[in-house]
């Protein structure tokens, strides 16, 4: 494997970013608008290195869709990890901050909090970490790496195509 430059690794971690996040909404049942690595800024003001961009609506009813909010939230940096061998606080600092802001309404405490982030990180990993849903951000990544926005069309069909390769 060939090395990259600086500007090139954080290219591919960004794809692999956005590309958990959408690995772990379809998962969820949600529904993409697009995904894309093209930097920006938000109406905040906000610098963002790409975006997952989710449609209103859930196409299933969520069990917990706050849970649901914190996962997808948590499976940027997670799948981010995937590539660099280490969890980016710094890249996924507005997601963390989202996380924790959904979580304080569940803990009462610092404590709680704590372990209830760490639970569903670690639920976050478990479920990324299966073979098609690995499968599907290496390819969702790849495609944004070579097009730099994917439709939420796009993105759908290449999670439905990973999860049946690796259930054959």
């Amino acid at each position: 494997m060939q090395s990259l430059s600086p500007a090139e690794a954080e290219l591919v971690a960004t794809a692999y970013h956005e590309a958990g996040h959408a690995v772990m909404a379809l998962s969820l049942g949600r529904s993409i608008q697009k995904v894309t690595i093209s930097p920006r800024r938000t109406a905040h003001g906000e610098s963002r290195l790409g975006i997952c961009e989710l449609k209103k609506g859930r196409s299933r009813k969520a069990k917990d869709a706050l849970e649901d909010d914190a996962l997808i939230l948590l499976s940027g940096m997670v799948a981010e990890a995937r590539f660099t061998g280490e969890y980016c606080d710094r890249g996924a600092a507005q997601d963390l901050r989202l996380v924790r802001s959904i979580l304080a309404s569940r803990a009462s405490t610092l404590r709680q909090l704590e372990r209830l982030e760490k639970r569903l990180l670690s639920k976050t990993e478990h479920v990324l970490f299966e073979r098609g849903h690995a499968q599907a951000i290496d390819s969702i990544a790849a495609e944004l790496i070579a097009k730099t926005t994917i439709s939420g069309r796009a993105a759908k069909h290449l999670f439905e195509q990973s999860v049946k390769a690796a259930s054959q």
